[in-house]
């Protein structure tokens, strides 16, 4: 029978709730200060606007959903994305919301400091140290800029205290059924990490390597069922990361369904299914290309103005004005507009057919295949002769026989799909020089031919982009053809698989060239501080935002680091001589608190090592929180198994925080604060 009264009773741990206070309100004050684009801001907000107005785009540094949850930001303020990302320091209009741009980054930041606390817990360490750890976060100069601005950081390192905080509760419960649902949340915020940014994969990596090792600890109790045990592991931690990191890119493709500035960086299908843009040219016009296809070919280095394989009824002069010589064959140039004269036919170079088969025979990668022109019916061709404006390159012609002893040489070889790029077969490509042409090529863009293949080169690329079956064999019919053309109804939806494997391959393929920044420094450099990174100064007074570390905090964290490495050295010597100097309890615990933290930090920060890009302050930052969680758990296992018969101590270390935006300072003030050489500190001068 039902009791009455019904009573609630709960315990709330008040340090938690007071350290949760302080870190929103560190995180969330004033968050509209400065009312100002701040540092990457100014690369961020463009993909945010892009959302709000559902324009493609891809970023090659990482996945989108980071990107997704700040553009939830922007449109829960009513941002509606007109606002020009051009420079830093630009003034954000009355009309944007500040501070909904920057608040979800901000929660994450705030979040990170209580879920510091309870992952201290779950590693069996005392509330003390849990509280150290927090204050750690809470106070640390770097994190508190970094979550106060539309950045990407506080993001990552939230999802990733996330996965490692749930799967320690599953871990440390193994008598209670509700512990899967710790595990399956575990995966999703793996998920969410990866998400975030390519960086959460090393510690996506550290959690699957714990949960492996506990797994095979597992397979000896006979009282478990084994079988079960793995596949739940398996379900939570491999497939549901995988299926949810796939479900990023459908909300972003679903999202995005408008034409934009990145399109040129997608094959022909691809930016068909767009709105707008090449969508209108290309609607109702088949997929694959065919022996007897009519296509019109779009250089890939003509950007950002496109221009298309031309030729014409015109000739190359028999001689240039430098006194060389020329092939005086039909000139081929690339025209930047649409025009007849852009349309070419793909010819099986065995047959004679200019016309689709009926079933059509698709062109694939390898196939060796001739150009006719449409209007003209010249072959496309090059030769061993000098090129009218860059005699170091071949000449590229349509083929007139003067009976001269000169041999067609028309065979070009498809060498990469899904946009067919054709390149010359003897080898070599035709592409771009950038040079035009005198009059007498009416100052269209020269075409000419490398012998030498380049298989990276962007000038070399040619992708189809109109494109339609012919029908007509007689070159009057295919004139008239080419000048009315017809569409066949045909799907234009590309599938959500095609879609997203296409993205995913130009995202780890299309590297935007790396260039040395005032700011970039080396990761060396991230554990002495030897860097800053100036976020913003105040168009008119001293006023300026740094990140840069807490050097205390920053110091204590590093010697924990070599204080647990020296101090795991020392254990397990003595364990390999025999001498245990901790129980197995306690054992299990200090190796778990190095593979979380010490490893943590390792996976973290190495591979910067290994990487040839610009690199900056803040990719430690995720690194740093592994310390900030060792340091205090460190401490305490110091205190309590190694000076346990003594009962004096030093006091614990207390760090200091100032806070303070829109304060102006004098440059003496300034100059006092440099306490390093190597630090930028900005001087405004009067």
């Amino acid at each position: 029978m039902l009791q009455l009264p019904l009573v609630v009773t709960t315990q709330v741990d008040l340090v938690l709730v007071l350290v949760s206070l302080l870190a929103f309100w560190t995180r969330l004050s004033r968050l509209s200060s400065p009312n100002a684009v701040v540092f990457d801001e100014v690369y961020y907000g463009q993909f945010v606007s892009l959302y709000m107005k559902r324009v493609f785009f891809i970023d090659d540094s990482g996945p989108p959903l980071g990107h997704m949850i700040m553009a939830l930001g922007a449109y829960l303020g009513e941002f509606d994305g007109n606002f020009v990302w051009n420079r830093i320091g630009a003034e954000y209009p009355s009309s944007v919301s500040v501070w909904s741009l920057r608040l979800l980054p901000a929660v994450c930041g705030a979040l990170c400091v209580p879920l510091v606390y309870l992952l201290t817990l779950e590693l069996k360490f005392c509330h003390l140290s849990a509280l150290g750890a927090s204050a750690l976060l809470l106070l640390e100069n770097s994190l508190i800029v970094q979550s106060r601005f539309m950045l990407l950081e506080s993001l990552l390192i939230f999802f990733v205290l996330v996965a490692l905080l749930s799967y320690l509760k599953f871990h440390n419960h193994p008598n209670s059924w509700f512990r899967y649902c710790w595990l399956l949340l575990s995966g999703a915020s793996c998920a969410a990490a990866v998400g975030v940014k390519y960086m959460g994969v090393f510690s996506y990596l550290l959690l699957v390597g714990v949960a492996s090792l506990h797994t095979w600890n597992l397979i000896g109790d006979r009282t478990l069922s084994v079988c079960v045990q793995c596949v739940c592991r398996a379900v939570c931690l491999l497939v549901v990361p995988v299926l949810l990191y796939v479900f990023w890119f459908y909300l972003h493709l679903t999202l995005l369904h408008r034409s934009g500035p990145h399109d040129q960086l997608m094959s022909s299908a691809f930016q068909a299914s767009l709105e707008g843009g090449l969508s209108r040219i290309t609607q109702g016009q088949p997929l694959d290309v065919s022996y007897g296809s009519q296509v019109t070919l779009r250089s890939s280095a003509s950007q950002p103005i496109p221009c298309w394989l031309h030729s014409h009824k015109a000739n190359y002069p028999i001689r240039y004005e430098n006194g060389r010589g020329s092939s005086h064959q039909q000139q081929v140039t690339c025209y930047p507009f649409k025009d007849v004269n852009n349309w070419w036919i793909i010819k099986d170079a065995g047959r004679q057919e200019l016309v689709v088969s009926s079933p059509p025979r698709p062109v694939r990668h390898g196939d060796v295949i001739q150009l006719v022109h449409g209007m003209t019916s010249r072959f496309l061709n090059s030769h061993d002769v000098a090129a009218p404006m860059s005699p170091h390159s071949q000449e590229v012609s349509g083929y007139i026989d003067f009976n001269v002893s000169m041999a067609a040489q028309n065979l070009w070889r498809v060498v990469s799909t899904p946009d067919p790029i054709i390149s010359y077969q003897h080898p070599g490509t035709a592409g771009l020089s950038g040079v035009s042409l005198p009059d007498w090529g009416f100052r269209q863009l020269e075409v000419v031919a490398e012998k030498l293949f380049k298989a990276h080169s962007s000038s070399l690329g040619w992708t189809v982009e109109e494109h339609r079956y012919g029908t007509s064999q007689e070159q009057k019919e295919r004139e008239a053809e080419l000048h009315s053309p017809t569409h066949i109804d045909v799907d234009r939806k590309m599938s959500f698989w095609a879609k997203f494997l296409e993205l995913q391959w130009k995202m780890l393929t299309v590297k935007q060239e790396d260039s040395e920044h005032k700011y970039s420094s080396s990761p060396l450099e991230w554990i002495t501080m030897e860097t800053n990174i100036a976020y913003w100064l105040h168009s008119s007074t001293n006023a300026q935002i740094h990140l840069i570390g807490n050097p205390v905090s920053w110091g204590v964290a590093h010697l924990s680091l070599l204080a647990y490495q020296l101090l795991a050295a020392v254990y397990l010597l003595r364990r390999r001589r025999g001498l245990k100097d901790l129980p197995d309890g306690v054992w299990a615990q200090f190796v778990c608190l190095g593979c979380v933290c010490v490893g943590g930090w390792l996976v973290n920060f190495v591979p910067f090592l290994l990487m040839e890009k610009t690199l900056f302050l803040y990719h430690y930052l995720p690194a740093l929180c592994y310390l900030h969680l060792l340091s205090p758990a460190l401490l305490e296992h110091t205190h309590t198994h190694l000076l346990r018969y003594t009962h004096t101590h030093s006091p614990a270390h207390r760090s200091t925080h100032r806070h303070a935006l829109g304060v102006c300072l004098s440059a003496s003030q300034l100059q006092a604060l440099k306490w390093r050489d190597s630090w930028d500190i900005l001087y405004r001068r009067r």
